[in-house]
């Protein structure tokens, strides 16, 4: 008997749906805009603006257009990715990671994988709150490479890295790009309402390390039950015994250089407002002087770029393709419809109902624009004002689209970012979503109780 997730698409194949389906609804759906202000150099729309405009639907010609202009739009996106991935060549190339993580693994000794397993998901949950998505793309190879030494799978590296950054950054009581966003258009004091958000948060985080931790107890027991069998671990996995592992002068001087430019990143972010180019050129220097000072001839250090590339590539090829996505809503001017069809259908709910619908119809806005700060300035000038008439507060709007927004990015195969580092695991998309669909739902009911709970608080 065939299984449901053996019917999965692959995401180049349900991006390019998508993309064909939102093609098809430039024709079904009325074109609309809201008219838009310029505030602190971000345009938003104007509640109550909407007004339907002359259809432009895009063509079959012109929805093939679409694609190199959604290449344009992603290019920091994908050039990120590709700084990670020569910068971690030469961690690789020298065994510079190998021979760290086997070292600590040995030290800390297996009978402790549990712990590690959990710390490392709150970690890389820290880094999602703190510094961002796919700027922390450079540090998931350091978890594939330890949960693999614990006897892990990479699946579970992706569900220790990538669910614990991806639950992290969606319910960040500090995430700039939605809560801050959100809290600037409804003029409330920035990041307040911080209490429910950061139990939230925590929470979610907690959920998620149990999963891992339940999983890989599981994997243990019956290692032919894993997701991840029969994945490609070549150049990741360790290849001595753990006893054997020791770390280099030259080790500690290239994990030093690492550290150091991550160190660089976090001071850029809080105080120079780095974004992904900066970030982008941190990687670039850290790759540059790391190969100089590596002791690999120019063969080596090229070969060894040139695969980090060529293994990197599929991953940016289909974050393009994501980003072709809102060049055709634009052009086919429905995704303000979109919106306006959501606030009307939200319309008339009961208090409670509203409050959850206004999450799971962020939800679906999701697919189509992944953008979480695109997403805030298209929908929240619409729905805080809309939350006001069904007796919820700003703060319980904006909660309910960092809901809808945050936890289905787990699954949304529009996310660039998650593509991308689903590609540094190499754990292909239908695994993925047998690994992370059943602790998706278990977030959104945590997720869903805490929206309850902010109305039946007057949560402000």
């Amino acid at each position: 008997m065939r299984r449901w997730y053996s019917n999965i698409p692959p995401p180049l194949v349900m991006l390019f749906a998508i993309i064909v389906v939102v093609t098809l609804l430039t024709y079904l759906l009325p074109a609309g805009l809201y008219a838009r202000e310029e505030v602190n150099g971000s345009l938003r729309v104007v509640p109550g603006s909407y007004a339907e405009v002359p259809s432009t639907p895009v063509g079959p010609f012109a929805m093939f257009r679409a694609f190199p202009e959604g290449y344009r739009l992603a290019t920091p996106v994908i050039f990120i990715c590709l700084a990670s991935a020569l910068m971690f060549s030469v961690l690789e190339r020298t065994r510079t990671i190998e021979n760290a993580v086997g070292r600590l693994v040995y030290r800390m000794g297996k009978q402790r994988s549990e712990l590690l397993l959990v710390l490392l998901t709150f970690v890389y949950g820290m880094l999602g709150v703190l510094v961002g998505y796919e700027n922390n793309i450079a540090t998931v190879p350091i978890a594939v490479v330890v949960v693999l030494a614990l006897g892990g799978d990479l699946v579970l590296a992706a569900g220790v890295s990538l669910g614990g950054m991806t639950v992290a950054f969606g319910l960040s009581p500090i995430n700039p790009y939605t809560v801050g966003i959100g809290h600037e258009i409804a003029g409330l004091p920035l990041f307040s309402g911080w209490w429910l958000r950061s139990v939230l948060c925590f929470g979610a985080l907690a959920l998620t390390a149990y999963y891992n931790v339940r999983y890989f107890r599981r994997l243990r027991a019956d290692p032919e039950s894993g997701i991840g069998r029969g994945l490609d671990t070549s150049g990741l996995a360790l290849s001595l015994p753990l006893a054997d592992y020791r770390i280099s002068g030259r080790n500690w001087w290239l994990l030093s250089v690492f550290l150091a430019g991550l160190g660089a990143v976090l001071v850029g972010v809080f105080r120079w407002g780095f974004g992904i180019n900066e970030i982008s050129a941190v990687f670039l220097i850290v790759m540059v002087v790391s190969a100089v000072t590596s002791g690999l001839t120019a063969r080596e250090l090229t070969d060894g770029a040139m695969r980090a590339v060529a293994e990197m590539a599929p991953a940016t090829f289909i974050i393009g393709m994501a980003a072709t996505v809102k060049v055709i809503l634009e052009q086919g001017q429905i995704q303000d419809t979109i919106s306006y069809g959501l606030a009307q259908a939200l319309d008339g709910l009961p208090t409670y109902a509203s409050a959850v619908g206004m999450s799971i119809g962020q939800s679906g806005i999701n697919l189509l624009i992944p953008s979480g700060s695109g997403q805030a300035l298209a929908t929240l000038p619409v729905m805080i004002p809309l939350g006001r008439a069904l007796d919820l507060s700003p703060q319980i709007s904006i909660l309910a689209f960092q809901v809808g927004d945050g936890v289905t990015n787990l699954f949304n195969p529009s996310l660039g970012g998650l593509v991308a580092m689903l590609g540094v695991c190499r754990v292909p998309f239908d695994r993925w979503l047998r690994f992370i669909l059943p602790l998706t739902g278990l977030l959104l009911l945590w997720a869903w109780a805490g929206l309850l709970l902010a109305v039946a608080v007057g949560y402000q």
